[in-house]
């Protein structure tokens, strides 16, 4: 299957490159002008790889992605840090609600002219819940985002909405809980503290200092989640919601202890409200019953396993 990656330069669109090449698909790698194919590639997996640059802002740009004649679209590129987001939030609506209404009406048209007509997965985050009742979080729960990220998500599903509704494009939506593993950027809070903690043990110090510790967050490897959207594009139902889930929550300070162990160092954490996010969330664990029941997903890589990986790839 020819398969339409934006996105691609990210840290999950790299693993998710592999993942479609693995098995078998054509895969096209949209990735942002000037910004550097993924790094986790050999060089053999890039040249199997046929590469595109776009600009998420750029209308024409779109118009150009969707007449490639993909078989299916995952639509990752976006703004994905909660703390670019907040830095500016009008940045991250236009580039995550309003890209994903253009790339999604330049798809309807391509489809109207006779060109294709894509299975198009859109990704989403599972913060859109918001601040839930204390439990797995279903996909038939109500939505009240609580941050100018998940806010402009819940704006990028309605825009896909209302496009492929409007269009008769096939559309699928994943709200993808919290992920991490080998390569994410440090701007994100597990490999953030990862380094910390590795920086301490470095020079001799004895403190670290962290955020708010206490949010419990339902972790996946990337590397399940990217088999999740794999088989979301082959399987998934058009027209469903299907969060990218383990039903499983673990606090943040027990993924401190956990790293802590790994280094064989420990050092006291202090509390730094620089570090704090506001509005965090208490609670953000998914409900993965319907991803497991329609495609077979579910994660198999243990969080142990994530987090030794992540460390070993920051010494590398």
């Amino acid at each position: 299957m020819k398969v339409l990656v934006t996105g691609a330069d990210g840290f999950v669109g790299g693993w998710l490159i592999r993942e479609l090449l693995h098995h078998g698909h054509h895969v096209v790698g949209a990735v942002r002008v000037g910004a550097s194919q993924p790094a986790l590639l050999t060089e053999q997996e890039r040249l199997r790889v046929d590469w595109i640059d776009f600009d998420l802002l750029a209308a024409e740009s779109m118009v150009a992605l969707a007449t490639c004649r993909a078989e299916a679209v995952i639509h990752l590129a976006a703004v994905a840090s909660g703390a670019d987001a907040r830095q500016d939030p009008g940045y991250a609506w236009n580039a995550n609600a309003a890209g994903t209404a253009r790339l999604v009406e330049a798809i309807g048209r391509s489809k109207a002219a006779g060109a294709s007509d894509p299975l198009l997965v859109v990704v989403s985050t599972g913060e859109v819940y918001g601040a839930g009742p204390g439990r797995p979080l279903t996909e038939t729960d109500p939505v009240h985002p609580r941050s100018p990220y998940a806010a402009s998500k819940w704006g990028a599903e309605i825009a896909a909405r209302e496009c492929a509704d409007r269009a008769g494009l096939r559309l699928v939506i994943a709200r993808a809980f919290p992920h991490t593993g080998p390569g994410q950027h440090q701007k994100y809070v597990v490999p953030a503290l990862a380094a910390r903690l590795r920086t301490a043990k470095r020079v001799s110090a004895p403190v670290i200092k962290t955020g708010n510790l206490d949010p419990i967050r339902d972790l996946l490897d990337v590397r399940d989640v990217a088999r999740a959207y794999r088989l979301l594009l082959e399987h998934g139902s058009p027209g469903q919601v299907y969060n990218v889930a383990s039903g499983v929550g673990t606090r943040l300070a027990d993924v401190v202890d956990r790293l802590m162990d790994f280094l064989a160092y420990r050092v006291i954490l202090e509390s730094d409200p620089a570090l704090r996010r506001e509005n965090d969330l208490p609670y953000l664990v998914g409900d993965p019953t319907r991803i497991q029941r329609d495609l077979g997903w579910t994660p198999t890589i243990a969080l142990d396993q994530t987090l030794k990986e992540l460390l070993d790839a920051q010494a590398d």
